[in-house]
């Protein structure tokens, strides 16, 4: 009489060829997704400028009224493609909060140019809040970074990481610094098509500049964090 073999169960491996018991490989983690990939990938970045070329344009052509309501109707054509795309709807949807907002100031101030003093006054707010955090000795730049790849703050105690985070969180006080001077000073000259100029070109690719400066504290930090203390703390580089 032979002895009966139980079928192998598919959930905790498969065999090798001696019959013997594998584990079921792990599967690969999936990579995170890039700066430039959460803002939408280049085609959210064309979409981030349309509403501000279209208010412009509009207003050079028809006047205040007609632009407010082109560069809303763009903001929100955006949305509706990217919901029938399929694509991530953060990006439009912040991007429509944005243009809306834009749009109810330069009508309260009946000004294309107030169009853009929220996000003047915007630069001018965070840039102080990121020096500040540098001065109480909490770089934001890290803080931030701890948060969104969840490793936490561990590298606070550590001096050389603080102050590599202190030199990421200066170059984004930098970017937003650099953004209020030559906005305001555009808004004072009335010239409305540069500061739309100036609003893009300062936007995105300024801000990835600031970003890379944050890779570079990261992997910095990291290595210390590793070598002090095991890879159990690290800065999420």
């Amino acid at each position: 009489m032979t002895e009966s073999v139980r079928p192998a169960d598919p959930t905790n491996g498969t065999h090798d060829h001696d019959g013997s018991l594998a584990p079921k490989p792990k599967p690969k983690p999936q990579p995170k997704p890039t700066m430039l990939e959460q803002m939408g990938g280049t085609t959210g970045l064309v979409y981030t400028a349309l509403p501000i070329v279209a208010f412009v344009l509009a207003n050079a052509s028809f006047g205040l009224t007609p632009a407010i309501c082109t560069s809303v109707g763009v903001g929100l054509a955006i949305t509706v493609l990217r919901m029938v795309r399929k694509e991530p709807l953060q990006p439009a949807l912040s991007g429509l909060f944005g243009v809306a907002v834009a749009s109810f100031v330069a009508w309260k101030t009946g000004s294309a140019n107030g169009f853009f003093l929220l996000g003047i006054w915007a630069s001018l707010f965070l840039a102080v809040i990121f020096l500040l955090s540098v001065l109480v000795r909490r770089p934001l730049a890290g803080i931030v970074w701890g948060a969104l790849n969840g490793t936490g703050t561990a590298w606070l105690r550590d001096k050389p990481s603080t102050r590599y985070y202190d030199i990421a969180t200066l170059a984004f006080t930098a970017v937003f610094t650099v953004r209020f001077v030559v906005q305001q000073w555009l808004y004072e000259q009335d010239a409305t098509g540069w500061l739309a100029f100036a609003k893009i070109a300062m936007g995105y690719p300024l801000l990835a500049l600031a970003f890379l400066v944050v890779l570079w504290a990261a992997r910095r930090s990291g290595r210390r964090l590793r070598a002090l203390n095991g890879p159990q703390h690290t800065s999420g580089a």
